[in-house]
């Protein structure tokens, strides 16, 4: 009886996708930010997780681009684009790389952002489909650069994606220069970085 029941609680709770775009996984900086905001998540919502590293994902080239345009799409981009569409949350975890994050993350963006999944047009421009009214951005910057600066170009581009995609709010918690931090300073600003988060998982 109570599986039952706790199948039904299951199906009743809210579902947050995780997009993990940490390269370097167990020695992540940006996941030890994101795993305790992830698991006070999910007392409140379903997580479904890709973590990118772990996947095969390239960038569209000739070949993928001609079966594309023949409805031909690889069976994971299609399921992904299909459950971010109708997530109730996203939280997306990347570090701050080369000025923006991981190319793993765009390539895996590029290739779920499919016509009449995630987005689609009213005969004069595109029409996002989704319906999470918040997305998460969780990151580390080794470099001193805050977030807004010309310099940090992850939050523009996910904020230009939402507007695609029809996502909603964008909040941003990071932790910068960390490549010039001691140990001890860099445990202190992780742990600043988790109160946020975990403060912030309360109510979004």
């Amino acid at each position: 009886m109570q599986n039952h029941k706790s199948k039904r609680l299951e199906q009743k709770m809210k579902s947050l996708v995780v997009i993990d775009a940490c390269v370097r996984q167990l020695d992540s900086r940006t996941l030890r930010i994101a795993e305790p905001i992830i698991e006070a998540l999910s007392q409140r919502y379903k997580v479904i997780r890709y973590n990118l590293p772990e996947m095969d994902i390239v960038p569209l080239n000739p070949c993928l681009f001609a079966e594309r345009g023949k409805g031909s799409i690889p069976a994971w981009a299609k399921e992904a684009a299909t459950v971010i569409a109708g997530a109730d949350r996203i939280l997306i975890v990347a570090p701050f790389w080369d000025m923006s994050f991981p190319a793993v993350l765009k390539c895996f963006f590029e290739q779920t952002s499919l016509f009449d999944i995630t987005f689609t047009d009213n005969g004069k421009t595109c029409v996002g489909l989704c319906k999470a009214p918040k997305v998460l951005y969780i990151t580390t910057r080794g470099m001193d650069i805050e977030t807004g600066s010309d310099l940090e170009q992850a939050t523009p581009y996910l904020k230009a994606l939402s507007r695609l995609w029809n996502l909603g709010e964008l909040t941003t918690i990071s932790a910068r220069n960390m490549d010039y931090s001691t140990e001890d300073e860099i445990d202190v600003k992780i742990a600043k970085a988790v109160a946020e988060g975990t403060e912030l998982a309360e109510t979004w």
